[in-house]
This record gives structure tokens, sequence and C-alpha cells, in this order.
């Protein structure tokens, strides 16, 4: 698996004989109930070379006047003993004529009022996010955006027909700070001419801009984009699904480590999207793979090059553990803990044993 983000070394390795406890290293935050509110090319001054809106979001086709319609039903069903946040995805929230950007951030202001809503948030394209807009959504009632930045690789982003540059996204990333804005960033790895050397250096830009949360795509190539075109004349091959999640494990524990929580790994898994892809690293449980090597690769580092005797860790942990179809027995076998010297308790945190000379 690939070695992308090694670490320089982790203070806390265990002397030999000892034990060391630890929490899991992703970010304990809570996950808001959202309620999205997809609005599919909305907004969009053009379409990037691998978008697929439609297919990605599950909704076919709507008109704002539908979106904002579906937003006030469901607000109205909303509880203030289960409150949600609403979330505007599928389409690029700041380029919607202001009008707009105020009706919809206007229908949710009495439901917060309420306690129903706990808070608001837009996805947008990075050249789509000036400092004033910005500032005055958030006086308006906007709470976090999260920027599509893809890469920040200048020959990715021009390949994928994004049409702004490395620039626009590090100014974007300043100007929702500066707004007292929630930052999150889309990363999009295996672009065109994106290698996982190009995706070690977004990992390090994002880590250095301070997002609270990431979201990682690993691009796909879907039917009705540019990107089929391109792939069907031989010009693009996507990343194979074992070099993803070689790739992605070490990225998300570089995540973690640096105290920003990962949120989604891969599409969801829409009909409508299954149907559309034709090539690229997906899988039904590329999260929890991914999450499960990441795992693998700390308690890996913690031994710094020792053997375990025995592992003991919270129950909870046990679902995705040892990986899809146990694909990490062998792994942590070599490592020492074969299955009979992990023990799944109640309890918070994690006990490494490591083995006497």
């Amino acid at each position: 698996m690939g070695d992308f983000f090694l670490q320089e070394g982790i203070q806390n390795k265990c002397p030999r004989g000892a034990s060391l406890k630890f929490a899991h290293p992703a970010p304990s935050k809570a996950r808001p109930r959202i309620l999205p509110v997809f609005l599919p090319l909305a907004g969009c001054p053009g379409r990037c070379l691998f978008c697929a809106q439609h297919a990605q979001t599950g909704v076919k086709t709507t008109s704002l006047e539908q979106a904002l319609a579906f937003l006030e039903q469901n607000l109205e069903a909303a509880r203030p003993d289960a409150p949600l946040e609403v979330g505007f995805y599928g389409g690029t929230f700041t380029g919607l004529p202001e009008a707009w950007m105020e009706r919809f951030l206007a229908a949710a202001r009495p439901h917060r009022e309420r306690g129903a809503v706990s808070g608001v948030r837009c996805s947008t394209r990075p050249d789509r996010a000036p400092a004033g807009l910005l500032r005055a959504l958030a006086a308006q009632g906007l709470d976090r955006v999260e920027l599509g930045v893809q890469t920040f690789s200048e020959h990715a982003l021009r390949l994928a027909q994004r049409g702004h540059g490395a620039e626009a996204s590090l100014a974007a990333c300043q100007a929702v700070r500066e707004a007292g804005l929630g930052l999150s960033l889309h990363l999009l790895p295996g672009l065109p001419g994106h290698t996982p050397e190009d995706f070690s250096r977004d990992v390090e830009q994002t880590v250095a801009l301070g997002p609270e949360a990431v979201r990682l795509h690993p691009c796909l190539v879907l039917a009705g984009t540019g990107l089929e075109q391109l792939w069907r004349a031989g010009g693009y091959e996507p990343w194979s699904l074992e070099r993803a999640i070689a790739a992605l494990a070490p990225a998300v524990l570089r995540f973690w480590r640096a105290g920003i929580a990962v949120t989604r790994i891969g599409l969801a898994h829409e009909p409508d999207l299954e149907a559309a892809v034709l090539a690229g690293p997906t899988h039904p449980a590329l999260g929890m793979r991914v999450r499960a090597l990441a795992l693998h690769r700390h308690v890996e580092e913690l031994l710094g090059g020792r053997r375990a005797d025995s592992l003991r860790a919270p129950a909870s942990a046990s679902g995705g553990f040892w990986g899809h179809a146990r694909e990490l027995a062998e792994p942590y076998a070599g490592l020492g803990l074969e299955r009979e010297r992990v023990y799944f308790e109640d309890r918070d945190d994690f006990q490494l044993d490591v083995q006497n000379d």
C-alpha cells in the first residue's frame, strides 16, 4: 500500500514489553443530521469535465421553486428535539441570483429560531466565493461553506476544464475564514493528469489550510460527461480501486491526526449513480475499507517495527476493524495481532501491548 504520507515519527511509540493506551485517531466530532437540498448545476458557470450532478445527487431535474418548496415542506416537519442542518448541494449556491440565496436562507430562519434548525451550509466553487458576498450570507444565516477545490494542481484543474486555478481556491478559503464561516473542502483525486504525488501535495495543502472537515471523492468516469468521451478515446485512465485505497488511507490518517474530520469517502450510492459509473475506483464498502486501512497504519506506526502481544479495542470498532471480507487479517497478523490476540471490549480507548524481546 502507498507510502505517500509517512510521518517523521510518532512520539508515543510503544517500548518493548510496555502497553500504550490511545484513542481512535479520528476526531470525535458530532455529525449533524443534514437535510440536503439538491440544486443540480444551478448557479454553475459551466460544466466541468467530470460532472454528472443528476446521477450523483439522484435528482433528475428540479427548479429553484421546487427546491424551495421541498425545503419549506421539510422544515415544517422538523422538530426542536431533533434539530437538523440544512445543506444546499449539487450546484453553485453562491452563483445563484442574490434574491434566490436570500429566499433560501430566509426559509430556514424561523425554524432556526424555534430550535428545529441547527445550522445552514452550502457547497460552491472557489471562483464564486467573493469575500463581500460571504459576509453578507453569514449575516443572513449561513454557517459553513463546502468548497469544491478538487485539487491544487494547476495541470489537473486545467485538464478538468475547471475554469479556475489554485490561487482561486486559496483565496476562497481565506474569504470563508474572514467571513467567520466554517470551512469544508472537497478533494477529487485521480482527475486527468493527477498523480498520487499530486494528491499527497493536495493533502498537505489542505492540512495547512485547516478546514474542519474534508470529503474525498475519487474520480469516476460517469456516463454523459466530457470525461466519458476522453476515456472512450483512450485519453484517460482512471485510478484502479487498489491504487485509490492505497492513496486514500494514509491521507485519511493524515487528516485525522491534524484534527480534520473525513465526512465522506466516495460518492453516495444512488441507483442512478451506480448505473452511470463506467470506470473508476468504486466499491460499496470503499469508506470502510479506507478507514480500516488507516487505523491499521496507525497501529503499525505506533509499534515502530516491534511486534504486538495483544490489542484491546472498543466494541464499537469491531465492525470494520478487519476490513472488507477480513482483508486486513493477514496484515494485522504480520504485526503479531492474530484474531485471538485482538479483544473487543466495553471500553472507549485502545490498549496495545508490545512483546518482550
